[in-house]
């Protein structure tokens, strides 16, 4: 009798250190601005490449990087990380050619209203500018913040200047580094500074306003080596600059880069004691892009058929991995931020509204 109670302690032992192990500590919000979800799960667009005002005059080089027959192999190529280790240990919606749909709730399907949404929990119609004021809502990153074992451990960093506007950085106390801006405060890393000097002597194609996003990239894993924060957005902006150019070799590229740093990121956290089996991510988008006529895919906005259409991808211990879901639904991008909260162990509450979380993350 003796042996058995102490093999059920044994066993309960070892569920209770594996139920530890897979507990969300911390979380990462990844987007790319404007990244359709054509692409995202039907790889590279024939339709787009083929034509000669869009594919800069590197039709044969886009098909021999990004086309082959089967449907699995061309989403590889342009996103190898997604549709390898998320599409084995963790969860992706929006294919909406099998019913799965996700959208955005507020009228707009451009920018600052997206990731307004994204991070209160509401579609409202009010923000309704990309240069609008800082945001009048108290974000789930502000609420975590104000949390005590969430103080000083949040962090944005954006290629988009607006990111300042969005989280309202000065009422939220929320440290955001965008655009071109100095790295580091008052103590850079010595990685830093030299980052700072590149930042402030390079090149800028689009201007101050919008940042490269390989200088993004790495201030915000540099910031995640020295800094530890158990919170951070990180917003990239690339595929929508390249898109809105028309420029289809560029826009594919960016997304495979974009897929890259993603797994970057990954690959780092399971080399951190902090972070590994502890972390969760979610990546998505902030609108989507037209498709019904070509020629839209280029532009996104209320006039603009399909710009509502998004996509999300999470990866995190201790969730079911279901890979693509393939189950119609409708999901809504206001629902994000309820889930960062819900997967912290949060309930995320302010004076506006807050739509639920994405229970069918949890569910088997």
């Amino acid at each position: 009798m003796k042996k058995n109670i102490l093999t059920l302690l044994l066993f309960a032992g070892m569920f209770g250190s594996l139920k530890a192990q897979t507990k969300v500590e911390n979380l990462i919000l990844i987007t790319t601005d404007g990244l359709r979800w054509q692409e995202v799960f039907n790889g590279i667009d024939t339709a787009i490449a083929n034509n000669k005002a869009w594919n800069q005059g590197a039709r044969e080089e886009l098909y021999k990087k990004y086309w082959d027959e089967e449907l699995h192999e061309r989403r590889l190529r342009i996103m190898p990380f997604l549709w390898s280790t998320i599409q084995t240990r963790g969860q992706i919606y929006g294919n909406r050619e099998l019913g799965n749909k996700v959208d955005v709730a507020n009228p707009y399907s451009f920018s600052f209203p997206g990731y307004s949404e994204l991070i209160t929990g509401y579609g409202d119609e009010n923000v309704n500018s990309n240069e609008y004021p800082p945001n009048p809502h108290v974000t789930v990153l502000e609420y975590l913040h104000k949390q005590p074992a969430f103080k000083n451990k949040v962090a944005v960093f954006g290629s988009w200047t607006a990111y300042t506007n969005i989280v309202n950085e000065e009422r939220s106390g929320i440290p955001v580094f965008n655009g071109y801006e100095p790295l580091g405060g008052d103590k850079p890393t010595e990685a830093e500074k030299l980052m700072n000097l590149i930042r402030r002597d390079m090149y800028k194609p689009w201007g101050e306003g919008e940042a490269i996003d390989a200088l993004t990239h790495y201030a915000a894993m540099e910031y995640l080596k020295a800094r530890k924060p158990r919170v951070m957005q990180i917003s990239f902006g690339e595929t929508d600059v390249f898109s809105h150019g028309g420029k289809y070799r560029d826009y594919l590229a960016s997304t495979v880069q974009f897929d890259k740093f993603v797994g970057d990121l990954w690959n780092y956290l399971q080399t951190d004691p902090q972070y590994k089996n502890k972390t969760a991510l979610i990546i998505t988008t902030d609108h989507g892009r037209g498709d019904k006529i070509k020629a839209q895919w280029r532009d996104h906005g209320q006039k603009t058929p399909g710009s509502n259409e998004i996509w999300i991808a999470v990866l995190a211990p201790g969730i079911p991995a279901k890979g693509e879901v393939k189950k119609p639904m409708q999901l809504y991008q206001q629902q994000v931020a309820q889930t960062i909260a819900k997967f912290l162990g949060q309930t995320y509450s302010s004076d506006h509204p807050i739509a639920p979380a994405i229970k069918e993350i949890w569910e088997k």
